[in-house]
Order: C-alpha cells, then structure tokens, then sequence
C-alpha cells in the first residue's frame, strides 16, 4: 500500500470531501432503519396517519441526503482513481525512458507492457473499491454492530460465530491467493511476449509456413493464463457463498427466536425489522471489506510490479546537475582511449584496448566479420551502454561526465534497423529536428535521396506510415532514416550499417551528398560493404572486439590479410587495383 498511497495522498482535499460525503451515506443507512423502526410501532400498529407522514418525510429527506453523498463520493472517488492510474502510468513511462538497454532486456519489452497497462487498471479498480466500500464499510459494521447489541445483545451474539467464520475464510482466501495472482501476471506478461512476437514477425512467420506452430505456442500460454485466472475466481467466488448461507443462517435464527421475543412482549415489531436491518448491513459490510481484503493480493502484486520499475537502478545516468557538462569549447572531436566493454551479463569483453580519433571533417569507418563488435563501438558513444575500462572523450569531455541531452543533440544517430513510427513523413523526420520545417525536410530528404519518391506520393510529407513504416521498402526506409539525422546540424553523425538496403547507386549518390554535408563533423560509418568505406578517411578493421588494423584503403590492401579478404570478396580485380 506504500506504493499506492504515495499516489493517493496527493489529493487531500478530495480525500477529506470523500470521507465526508461516506460518513454521510453511513448515518443515511444507520438511520433508516431506526426511523422504519418508528414508524411500524408508533405510527402505522396505532394507526397514527400524522405521525405516518411525519417518519416518511424524515425518511425521503435521508434518500435524498444519501443520493447527494453517493454523488459526491462517486465523482470524487472516479476523479482521484483516475488521476493517479494517470499520474502512476506517468511516472512509469518517463522512468522506462531512462533505463538503459540493459534494464529493458532485464525487465522484458512485455513486461514492462503489461505493467504500464494491466498493472497499474488492477490498482485503479483496487483503489476504486477502497474509495468506494472500504470507507463506508467499517463505518456501517461499527455502527450497526453498536446498534445491533443496544437493540438486544441476547440476539446479538449470534452474529458472532458467523463473523469469525468470514473472517477466517478471508484470511485463508487472500494468502491462498497471493501467489496465485504473481503468476497469473507474469502468464500475462508471456501472452503480451508472443503476441509482440506473432505481430512484429508475421512475414518470418509466414515465409516458413508455421503460423500453426504460433498459434499453439499462443494456445498454451493462454491455456496457463485461463487456468491460473480460473482457479483465482472461482477461490474469491467461494465467500459470496458462504456470505449468502450464513446470511440466510442468521436470519432464519433471528427470526425463530425473535418472534418469540415478540410473542412475550419483550421485542415490538418495528425493533425486530430494524434489527434484522442492521445485521443485514454488519454482514453486508463485512463481506463488502471481505471482497476488498482479497482483491488486496493481486493489488499489492500490480504494486510491487510497478515499484520493481520505480525502483530499478539506472545503470546509465545523468551526472549531477552542478557539474554535468552543457557545453565545450571543442566541436566535433571523439577520440576512445584505450576501451573494453562487456554487456552486463556477458562472461567475457566483447570489444578489447579500442583506441583512435578523428577531428572534425573526418570519416571513420568500422568494418570486419559478423560479431566484431561494430555496432557495440558506435552505441557506446551516445550512452546507450557505458565502458567498461577507459574512456570516450567528445569534444575532449568524457561522455559520462556530459549531462545526457547534452551529448546526445550533438550525434546524429541513424542505427542498423531504419525505425519509423506511426504517423506522417513529416512527424518522423521532426524527430530529429523538432521546429523543422518544409525547407529543412526537402533539405535533408535530397541528400538523403529520398526527396524524388516523397514527391510521388499524393500527399508528400504528409503521408501516413503505418507502425514501423511497414508500408514503406526496406530502401525508402532507410533514405528517412538517414534524412532524420541529419535534418539538424549535428557534430558527429553515426551510421551504423545504414545503407545495406540501398542499391550501389543511391549508396554512392547517398555518401557524396553526405560528404559535402557533414564535411565540419565526425563521420562514423559500420559498414559491411566496402564499396561504402573506400573513402574514409581511416579505416579500422575489428576481429573478435579487437583492432587488427587501421589505416585507408589503399593502405590495409597491402598491409592487413583480413582486409584484403573482405575486399576481394566483394570488388573484381580492376576495382581492387584502382587508386582511389
């Protein structure tokens, strides 16, 4: 509840004008059956038609007050349970911004979904009920139990054994199905894993034709989450059960000896409804808290779930506001002195001794085998992850010393997989340049030589791309990608494998309209192409996270096996030979 109450007390004065509002729906309910009371023995056994009217206005003006109040509590109980679901999705989703790749591999991409989602309605409908019953709840148990044994504490004790009975079975209940409810969450967590899965993949999926291998592997985690779901309900259904039976137990038994009270002149007709009245709202109160005591389980699993995220240690943080660095005197410089890396998890560094540097104006190019270690080289250098030895300077200023937005709006980063969102040309490439405008775009989008297929569509920038530019090729996506980040000006652009999708000609179109733009800025290239690093102005070739060696094309033609390797299996001999 710690959790949840951070949140709920955010609203005081709501939290005030709620309880008063349920303080006033109790005495309404409290009230009612002593007025009833009244007017069976004093005013309809005597035939008192004045005194009739008298007890039914009284009576119509508590409706009226308890219709007010449960207006007032319903309007302010939805407004401070939506606020904080709001406020708690808020929180999580600006906190998921900061985590690192690390935490999002450790949480899980679907996790995290359902924690925003899930997670947080099950402890708005949770708060909702608190809101709702639980302050009126033990308002009416006190006051009816008050009630009940002013009344008659003979009958009054028979209410006792069936209490303790409920309360016992709600105690077993809720341990009963507290773990029940961890792993009906984390099921669901794995129906929101295969369904991203199922959906991001379908094309893979149907290429090798295992649609039907899919839909079992969903069939049995929505098997498990049926199963699991099942066996919660049907435990919580138990108490209604039992609430009903014993309910009708203590009527029966209350009446049997009632009558006879009423027989012998000990208990007037009207006392004896309103007694029943008040151990009809004792019980309906206690099994009205019972219900909120077992939906308590599964809140307080939602909670923690959503307090795991809060809590979440940032592996890659900003540096203290008083000494985290805005701005250098240098621009465009990166030098690595001396890095290792390891993944959090990994064994063993996948990157080892990582040393260069480059001024502004120059390009530096990354190529080797598959698992070198490129792409890990470049996503060190906006923080995506932080060294593991040695240092990454830009600007002459250690990345982890600047503050985070800082570094990041002097790197135009376009990454291996072109990503797109869901929205208009124009929204995407704003992405990298937030006031950007038309000028900007036909810019950006003509070195990036996707300026002639934007102009084909109807409607231009403003065309719709589906989720992940699906409606795009693998090319136009790419030539976006790359328009994105490089729409603003920038003192470092990184391309990490960026022109794999595009044809031999729009690639050299693509990098001799990148040269005249980027020509005051550091130019990071991983390529496997060498088609597309001839140019470089360095050249450094990975094997196994190490440098094996460095220099420009001509030079490592002559000086390094490796590359020649490479070379010769993607350029005939006249191109290996000539002098670039």
């Amino acid at each position: 509840m710690k959790f949840i109450w951070q949140y709920v007390k955010r609203y005081p004065g709501k939290l005030l004008i709620t309880f008063i509002a349920t303080f006033g729906v109790a005495a309404v309910m409290i009230g009612l059956p002593t007025y009833l009371a009244q007017m069976i023995d004093n005013a309809i056994i005597n035939e008192n038609e004045n005194l009739l009217w008298y007890y039914a206005l009284i009576m119509i003006g508590l409706v009226l007050l308890s219709l007010i109040s449960r207006t007032i509590t319903s309007y302010t109980t939805s407004s401070i349970v939506n606020d904080m679901t709001m406020n708690i999705r808020n929180d999580a989703y600006e906190k998921m911004q900061s985590l690192s790749h690390h935490e999002f591999q450790e949480l899980g991409v679907a996790s995290l979904t359902t924690r925003i989602s899930t997670d947080a309605f099950v402890i708005l409908q949770f708060m909702e009920m608190i809101l709702r019953q639980g302050l009126v709840s033990p308002m009416m148990l006190i006051f009816s139990i008050v009630m009940i044994f002013s009344i008659s504490p003979a009958l009054g004790v028979y209410i006792i054994p069936v209490s303790i009975i409920i309360i016992l079975a709600v105690i077993f209940i809720a341990k009963y199905t507290l773990p029940i409810s961890e792993k009906q969450q984390a099921s669901l967590d794995n129906i929101n894993r295969i369904l991203r899965e199922n959906i991001t993949g379908l094309r893979v999926i149907r290429a090798f034709n295992n649609e039907n291998f899919q839909q079992g592997r969903f069939q049995d985690v929505n098997k498990d989450y049926k199963s699991l779901s099942s066996k919660l309900f049907k435990t919580i259904a138990i108490t209604p059960a039992i609430f009903s039976l014993l309910l009708n137990m203590v009527i029966i038994t209350i009446l049997w000896f009632g009558s006879s009270m009423i027989a012998e002149g000990n208990m007037q007709v009207g006392i004896m409804v309103a007694f029943i009245e008040y151990v009809f709202h004792a019980l309906y109160s206690l099994l009205m808290f019972a219900n909120i005591f077992m939906m308590y389980p599964r809140a307080s699993v939602s909670a923690s779930r959503l307090q795991e995220v809060m809590d979440t240690p940032i592996t890659v943080a900003n540096p203290d506001a008083q000494v985290a660095i805005t701005d250098t005197d240098e621009h465009g410089t990166l030098e690595f002195r001396n890095v290792d890396f390891a993944y959090p998890d990994a064994s063993k560094p996948v990157l080892r001794n990582i040393s260069f540097k480059t001024e502004p104006g120059q390009t530096v190019a990354f190529i080797g085998s598959t698992g070198s270690g490129k792409s890990t080289i470049v996503k060190l250098i906006p923080r995506f992850y932080d060294v593991t030895k040695g240092q990454i300077l830009v600007d002459g200023v250690d990345v982890r010393n600047y503050e985070l937005n800082a570094l990041r709006n002097k790197i135009g980063y376009t990454p291996q997989k072109a990503l797109l969102f869901t929205g208009d040309i124009a929204e995407n490439l704003r992405y990298g340049k937030f006031n950007a405008d038309e000028e900007d775009m036909e810019h950006a989008t003509t070195v990036s030589q996707a300026y002639e297929f934007i102009h084909r569509l109807d409607t231009k920038y403003g065309t719709h791309l589906d989720e992940g530019g699906a409606n795009l090729s693998g090319g136009q996506k790419q030539r976006l990608s790359i328009a994105r980040s490089i729409i603003a000006d920038r003192e470092i652009y990184i391309f990490d494998d960026s022109f794999s999708a595009l044809d031999f000609k729009t690639d050299a179109a693509v990098r001799q309209a990148l040269k005249e733009e980027t020509k005051d800025a550091t130019t990071i290239i991983v390529a496997q192409r060498v088609s597309s690093i001839i140019h470089a102005d360095q050249i450094i070739v990975l094997d196994e996270g190490e440098v094996a060696a460095r220099g420009t094309h001509k030079e490592l033609l002559q000086t390094s096996d490796l590359y020649y390797e490479i070379a010769s299996s993607q350029l005939s001999e006249e191109e290996l030979n000539r002098d670039y």
